[in-house]
């Protein structure tokens, strides 16, 4: 089974990243998705993803006020979001981000899972805002 995890901003997706969101998961049809149902782009994408029809499950993080309660199943008891981003990216095979910046940053929950990813040899797509995307 593929799963493809989720992590972006807090601030949602814009258009250019949905946009790029939903080609690559026409392309990709995964089996399941996974992200942190958190407010913000895990709502945007489980939106897309209810859409398309996809398998939603939800690792949430363990802060109510955080939390977008999408609607996804939600496949473990909250925790601190930092943690459970690690989860997010141990259960995927690979990740797609959508950060707010153009370039890495710390102190950054979504580039801290890319992060993690990477360590993790998980392939990893970055949408960027501007409407382009790479592969790290």
């Amino acid at each position: 089974m593929a799963t493809i995890g989720f992590t972006g901003t807090r601030a949602g997706m814009n258009q250019a990243q949905k946009i790029l969101i939903t080609t690559y998961l026409k392309e990709h049809r995964p089996d399941a998705v996974a992200h942190g149902d958190c407010i913000g782009a895990d709502k945007d994408f489980d939106d897309i993803c209810a859409d398309m029809s996809i398998l939603r499950y939800a690792f949430p993080g363990d802060i109510p006020s955080m939390r977008a309660n999408t609607g996804a199943i939600q496949f473990q008891m909250p925790k601190p979001p930092l943690e459970r981003n690690k989860d997010i990216v141990h259960y995927s095979d690979e990740m797609l981000a959508c950060p707010k910046e153009m370039h890495e940053v710390l102190r950054s929950g979504t580039w801290a899972t890319i992060r993690a990813a990477r360590r993790a040899g998980k392939r990893v797509h970055i949408f960027y805002r501007d409407g382009t995307a790479k592969e790290v």
